[in-house]
Order: C-alpha cells, then sequence, then structure tokens
C-alpha cells in the first residue's frame, strides 16, 4: 500500500458544504472519495492510499487538474483506491465535490 500527500493552495476561502461526504467504492479500476471541512488556512489536503505503487507522478498531475479546476479550500480528500485510471479519478472527485456541495439532486 503506497501513501501519498498532496497539497493545493486555493484562491479563495471557499464554500462550505456538507459535513461529510463520502462517494465510490473501494474495488478493483474503482475508488472511495471523502470529502470534509478543515481548517487549512486555504488549502486543500489530498491523502492517497493506493495499491497501486509507483504512481505518483500521475496521481500528481490528475490532481493539480483537479485542484485547478475547482479552486477548493479547507478541505481534506481522502482516497481509498484500488487501480482507478485517471479519468475514473477525475470523475469520482468530481462527483464528491458536487455531493459536498450540494450540487447534486
Amino acid at each position: 500500500m503506497e501513501h501519498l500527500k498532496f497539497e493545493f493552495q486555493a484562491s479563495a476561502q471557499g464554500r462550505i458544504g456538507r459535513p461529510v461526504v463520502l462517494v465510490g467504492v473501494v474495488s478493483s479500476g474503482n475508488l472511495e472519495v471523502m470529502v470534509e471541512h478543515a481548517d487549512f488556512n486555504g488549502c486543500c489536503q489530498i491523502t492517497v492510499s493506493t495499491s497501486a505503487r509507483g504512481f505518483g507522478t500521475i496521481w500528481q498531475a490528475v490532481l493539480e487538474d483537479f485542484a485547478a479546476r475547482h479552486d477548493l479550500a479547507n478541505l481534506r480528500i481522502s482516497i481509498n483506491d484500488g487501480g482507478a485510471s485517471p479519468a475514473v479519478v477525475s470523475l469520482r472527485l468530481d462527483q464528491a465535490v458536487e455531493e459536498y456541495q450540494g450540487r447534486t439532486s
């Protein structure tokens, strides 16, 4: 199991949503994402626990893209990965943020 940690500074303070959101499942080719509010002085902290070792640079690229698209502040995002592809990671992260911000129906 590999554990990775990333931090991204947001340009705004961000919007507080639901206390905690959990989407997805941990299974082969999929992942679980938990989003919760945390006081990080405007940062978004993302931790990844993955069974697929050696993909840190790919995680960095996917999460940089995610952070640039959403500009999230004061959030802790925890990912439990079962070997999801970058496209699945991006979609699951988008889903988690939409649910956190209450934008889903």
